[in-house]
C-alpha cells in the first residue's frame, strides 16, 4: 500500500490512479493487469531441492562419519559402513523434509486470497477472479466477502472488518470513509481495508489501491521469504562438540600409530588399530539417537496437544529462555464474557451464572435496575436466539452474543429473548454515532432502547433510573458516571453504556433526552491454567513477554491477572527508540501493545542478539515473520491459518498456553538424555585409547585386536545406549535454562574419570593374565568380556545425578532387555565358532569369578560417588 491513502481525500485518489465510482473499464484493466502483474503472491526466491538436500551435509560430524564410513568400506567391513551411511543418510532426509514442508507457506500466502470479487467494469456490477484486480477498480464489500486487496473506503453503512489476522486486534474494528491525519500504524486506519481480512458488518463501496506484493499482506510474504530458517541451540552445540571430538580423536589416534611403530609393530598392523579405535571413539549412533529421542518426545508431546513439526524444535522447546505470546485464544479463552454490572449506583460482580454485590449473591427480579439494564442489554441487540437441531444458539456479533448469554445465565424470562416487543425502527451502529438504537412496540407506548460508548450515551441521557424514580441528571453527576464507567475500564473490561426512553405512538422519535440505567463491562478472560503455567515458566527461568495487538489498558490489565509483570509499550513508542534504546530496556519490557508485524520480528531478533532462546506463539499472518524467525514458532492448531502452521516448529491443538510448559518439561528431558548417551559413549569408549598406547608402551602384545574392538563398539554404543532416550528425569521445570555453547559443558570430569576406570579394570585383568602365564586368546577374551560388561552395566550410572536405587533398577525395562540381549550376544560369541574368527578363547567359571569386580567396579564406585555427593548437598 503507498503510504498515504488514508489522507487524501476520494478524488485525490481518483486523480492519482485515474479511475473514477464509474471504475475502470476492461481495456484500462487489462494494460493495468500487464503492466503491474496478477494480484498474487509470488515467490521472490526459487525453491532449490539439491541445494537444501546437500546443506543437510553441513556438519563436521557428519564429515567424520562419511570419513569412518568410506574407511570401513575399504577394508570390507559392509555392516558398519551400511550402518553409518545409512545413519548419515536419514539425519539428512528428515532435516531436507523439514525445510521442504517451510517453503509451503508461500502456497498457503496464495490460498487466502479469494477467488472472487465484485467490481464496476464498464459501468457494470460485475463478478471477476480476485487475481484479475487492478489499483483503480471500484469493488464492492459486504458481510461475510474477504478483502482481495488493500483498498480506500468512498463509502460506507455500519461497516466493521476482522482484522485479527493482520493485526492482531480481537475485535472487529468499526471503519469509516472520512479523510485521517497522517498516521503510521494499521490498526488506526479506519479508512483501509486490508487484504486477507474479512467483512462482518455492513457493507461498503471501496477504491483498490494496491494489489499483489504491493499490499500490506504482499509485503509480510516478501520479508518471510527473506528469513532464514534458525539454526536449533542442539544444532550448534552438536557442530561444536562434534569438531572438538574430531580433533581430540584424529589426534590420539595418531599418537597410538606413531607410539606403535616407534615400539616396533607393523605399520599395517597399526594402522587397522588405530582406524579401530577411531571408529570405536566416534560416536555415530549420535545422530541416531537424536532422531530417535526426538520422534519419542514429539510422540508424549503429542498426547499433551503439542505436534512438533520440526523434529529438532523438541530440544529447542527445552532450550528457551524467552516466550512471546499472543494475547487473544492463547492466553485468554477468546470468548467475551460479562463480569461487572453498574446499575442503581452499584457495582455487580458477575463469578460464572451468578451475580454478587459486595460480595453477597444477590437474585434478580422484574422491580430493581439490574433487570431493567439486562433487559435493555437483550432488546437493544441483533443476536439472534434460536433453535437449531432442538437447541437454542445465540448467533451474531460476538459483543451482542456476551450480553444475550450473560442475561441467560442470570435467568433473564427467555419470553423477552424469543418473544421480543416487536421492532417498529433501528438506529444502527456506526462509528460516527458510537451507538445503536431499537425502537420497539410496548403496546400503549413505544420504547426506545439505545447502547453505545459510555461517554456517547451519557451525552444523551438527561436523566437516570434510581430504583423508582428517574432524578435528573447534572453535569456533575454524569462526570461521576463516567469516573465509574473509567473504573471498570482499568480492570480491562470493554464497557458499555445502556438507556431508554417512553414516547407515545405519535411522537417524533429522537435519540435524546434518555434515561440512563447502566453500564456492563465484558472482557476476554484469561485461561484458568495460564497462571499457574507461567508461574512454572517463572521457576524454570523462563521469561514471558505478552505482544498483542489489544490496548495498553486490556493488554496490562490480563498480565496482571496471569502474574506477568514489568514495562509495557505501544508501537508508536516502540518505533521511536532505537535498537540500542530497546536492546537496554527489552529485559524489562514485558507487555507490548499494538505491536505490528515488523515490530514482532524486531523484538525476536533483538532477544535472539542477546543470546535469548527464543519461542513466540501466533495464529496469523501478523505472526508468521516472528514465527519463522523465532528459535521455536509455536503456531495454533484450532483458530491458527494454514500459513502459521506451516511456518512453525510446534502447533498447539487446544491453542493452550498452559501446553507449552509440558512442551518445555519434555524438551528438557529429551536433551538431558541425549547428554547421558553422549557422556556415556565417550567415558566407555576412549578407555580404549588408553589401554592399546598403555601396552604398547610397556612392549607388550596388543590386548585387543581390531575386530574385538569394533565388538565391543557394535554391542554396546547401539540398543543399550539408545535406550537413555527413555528416561524420565524430575525437577527438570525447576531449574534455569541451559546456556551450554557444547554439550560437552559440566560432564569432562565424569568422562575422564569413568574412562581411566574403565582402563585401569582393563588393564589390571590384562596384566594378571600376563603375569599367570595365560595364552593370549584366554586374556584378550577376558579383557574384551571386562570392558563389554563394564560399559552395559555403567549405562545404569548414566541414569541420572540421583542413586540407583532411587530411580529403581527396573524403572527402564528397555534399558534392562538391551542389557540382557547385549550379554547373550556376547556369551554366543565366545561359546561358538565364531570365537575362532575373533581369535577368542572360552571362558572358565573361574575365568568369570575373577573378572566379575573389575567389570561392576565402574557401577559400584560411581554409585558411591553419588550417595556422598548428594548427601553433601543436602546438608
Amino acid at each position: 500500500m503507498q503510504e498515504g491513502y488514508h489522507t487524501k481525500s476520494i478524488q485525490e485518489i481518483f486523480k492519482e490512479l485515474e479511475t473514477s465510482e464509474k471504475g475502470l473499464t476492461h481495456e484500462q484493466a487489462g494494460e493495468r493487469l500487464k503492466r503491474d502483474g496478477k494480484n498474487i503472491i509470488k515467490k521472490t526466491k526459487k525453491f532449490q531441492g539439491l541445494k537444501i538436500f546437500f546443506r543437510q551435509f553441513n556438519s563436521f560430524l557428519i564429515y567424520i562419519l562419511i570419513l569412518a564410513g568410506a574407511v570401513m568400506l575399504y577394508f570390507k567391513n559392509f555392516l558398519d559402513s551400511i550402518v553409518i551411511f545409512a545413519i548419515v543418510l536419514l539425519n539428512s532426509g528428515i532435516g531436507f523434509f523439514q525445510q521442504y514442508k517451510a517453503e509451503k507457506v508461500i502456497e498457503d500466502l496464495k490460498k487466502l486470497i479469494i477467488q472472487k470479487s465484485k467490481v464496476m467494469r464498464d459501468r457494470k456490477k460485475t463478478e471477476i477472479p480476485a487475481f484479475q484486480l487492478v489499483a483503480g477498480d471500484i469493488v464492492f464489500l459486504e458481510h461475510g466477502d474477504s478483502v482481495n486487496a488493500d483498498c480506500r473506503i468512498i463509502e460506507q453503512k455500519n461497516l466493521q472488518a476482522n482484522e485479527a489476522v493482520l493485526t492482531g486486534e480481537s475485535f472487529p474494528v468499526s471503519k469509516s470513509s472520512k479523510i485521517l491525519p497522517h498516521k503510521n500504524q494499521l490498526t488506526e486506519m479506519e479508512n483501509m481495508l486490508f487484504a486477507g481480512t474479512q467483512i462482518v458488518r455492513g457493507e461498503c463501496l471501496a477504491v483498490v489501491v494496491s494489489v499483489g506484493m504491493e499490499t500490506e499482506f504482499g509485503k509480510i510474504a516478501e520479508t518471510l521469504q527473506e528469513i532464514k530458517i534458525q539454526r536449533t541451540p542442539m544444532q550448534k552445540r552438536l557442530d561444536r562438540f562434534s569438531k572438538q571430538l574430531g580433533l581430540m580423536i584424529f589426534g590420539l589416534v595418531a599418537i597410538v600409530m606413531l607410539v606403535g611403530v616407534a615400539y616396533g609393530f607393523e605399520i599395517f598392523e597399526m594402522f587397522l588399530t588405530a582406524v579401530a579405535l577411531a571408529i570405536s571413539a566416534i560416536p555415530e549412533g549420535l545422530p541416531a539417537v537424536i532422531v530417535v529421542a526426538f520422534s519419542i518426545s514429539s510422540l508424549m508431546m503429542s498426547k499433551k496437544n503439542v505436534i512438533i513439526r520440526r523434529l529438532p524444535a523438541v530440544e529447542s522447546l527445552g532450550s528457551v529462555t524467552v516466550i512471546c505470546s499472543d494475547k487473544t485464544g492463547t492466553i485468554t479463552e477468546e470468548k467475551l464474557n460479562v463480569r461487572g454490572l453498574f446499575a442503581g449506583n452499584n457495582f455487580y460482580l458477575k463469578k460464572e451464572k451468578d451475580i454478587f454485590l459486595k460480595g453477597k449473591k444477590m437474585e434478580i427480579n422484574r422491580n430493581n435496575n439490574l433487570f431493567q439494564l439486562l433487559k435493555i442489554s437483550v432488546l437493544c441487540n441483533n443476536a439472534r436466539y434460536e433453535e437449531v437441531d432442538g437447541k437454542y444458539q445465540v448467533i451474531g456479533d460476538p459483543t451482542e452474543q456476551a450480553l444475550v448469554y450473560n442475561a441467560l445465565d442470570l435467568k433473564v424470562d427467555k419470553k423477552i429473548l424469543i418473544e421480543k416487543e416487536p421492532s417498529i425502527k433501528k438506529f444502527e451502529f456506526d462509528s460516527k454515532r458510537k451507538m445503536m438504537s431499537v425502537l420497539r412496540d410496548c403496546g400503549r407506548i413505544n420504547v426506545l432502547y439505545s447502547k453505545g460508548a459510555p461517554e456517547k450515551i451519557i451525552s444523551l441521557c438527561e436523566f437516570e433510573i434510581a430504583g423508582r424514580d428517574i432524578r435528573r441528571l447534572t453535569s456533575k453527576r454524569k462526570a461521576e458516571l463516567l469516573e465509574y464507567s473509567r473504573e471498570m475500564e482499568k480492570q480491562a473490561l470493554r464497557v458499555l453504556g445502556f438507556a431508554f426512553k417512553n414516547f407515545s405512538k405519535k411522537a417524533k422519535i429522537e435519540e435524546k433526552g434518555l434515561i440512563f440505567s447502566g453500564f456492563i463491562g465484558m472482557i476476554d478472560p484469561p485461561r484458568k491454567e495460564v497462571k499457574d503455567a507461567i508461574a512454572k515458566c517463572r521457576s524454570a527461568g523462563i521469561d514471558v513477554k505478552i505482544i498483542t495487538g489489544d490496548s495498553e489498558l486490556t493488554a496490562f490489565a490480563i498480565a496482571e491477572q496471569i502474574g506477568v509483570h514489568g514495562k509495557i509499550i505501544n508501537s508508536e513508542e516502540l518505533d521511536k527508540m532505537s535498537d540500542e534504546e530497546f536492546s537496554k530496556e527489552i529485559n524489562e519490557i514485558n507487555i507490548f501493545a499494538r505491536a505490528t508485524p515488523h515490530q514482532k520480528l524486531r523484538i525476536a531478533n533483538l532477544l535472539q542478539q542477546k543470546g535469548e532462546v527464543v519461542a513466540i506463539t501466533g495464529d496469523g499472518i501478523n505472526d508468521v515473520l516472528a514465527l519463522k524467525s523465532a528459535d521455536v514458532g509455536i503456531a495454533m492448531g484450532q483458530r491458527g491459518t494454514d500459513i502459521a502452521r506451516d511456518v512453525s516448529d510446534i502447533v498447539l491443538i487446544d491453542d493452550n498456553f498452559a501446553s507449552i510448559v509440558e512442551g518445555v518439561s519434555q524438551g528438557r528431558r529429551t536433551y538431558d538424555n541425549i547428554k547421558k548417551f553422549t557422556k556415556y559413549l565417550l567415558s566407555v569408549n576412549f578407555s580404549q585409547i588408553l589401554l592399546i598406547v598403555t601396552t604398547i608402551i610397556l612392549g607388550l602384545p596388543l590386548p585387543l585386536f581390531p575386530l574385538q574392538i569394533l565388538w565391543i563398539n557394535l554391542i554396546t554404543d547401539s540398543f543399550p545406549a539408545l535406550t537413555l532416550v527413555f528416561e524420565k528425569e524430575e525437577n527438570v521445570m525447576k531449574t534455569k535454562p541451559r546456556k551450554e555453547k557444547s554439550i560437552l559443558n559440566n560432564i569432562w570430569k565424569f568422562i575422564i574419570i569413568a574412562g581411566l576406570l574403565n582402563f585401569l579394570a582393563c588393564l589390571t585383568v590384562y596384566l594378571i593374565g600376563i603375569n599367570n602365564g595365560l595364552e593370549i586368546e584366554k586374556i584378550r577374551a577376558m579383557v574384551l568380556t571386562t570392558g563389554l560388561l563394564f560399559e552395559l552395566l555403567f549405562i545404569y550410572s548414566c541414569r541420572s545425578e540421583n542413586l540407583l536405587t532411587e530411580i529403581g533398577v527396573f524403572s527402564n525395562k528397555w534399558m534392562n532387555i538391551a542389557i540382557l540381549i547385549g550379554i547373550a550376544l556376547h556369551i554366543l560369541l565366545i561359546y561358538s565358532p565364531l570365537a575362532i574368527a575373533f581369535k577368542l578363547a572360552p571362558l572358565t567359571l573361574n575365568n568369570w569369578l575373577f573378572i566379575l569386580p573389575f567389570a561392576i567396579s565402574g557401577l559400584v564406585l560411581f554409585e558411591m560417588w553419588k550417595y556422598f555427593k548428594n548427601k553433601n548437598a543436602n546438608k
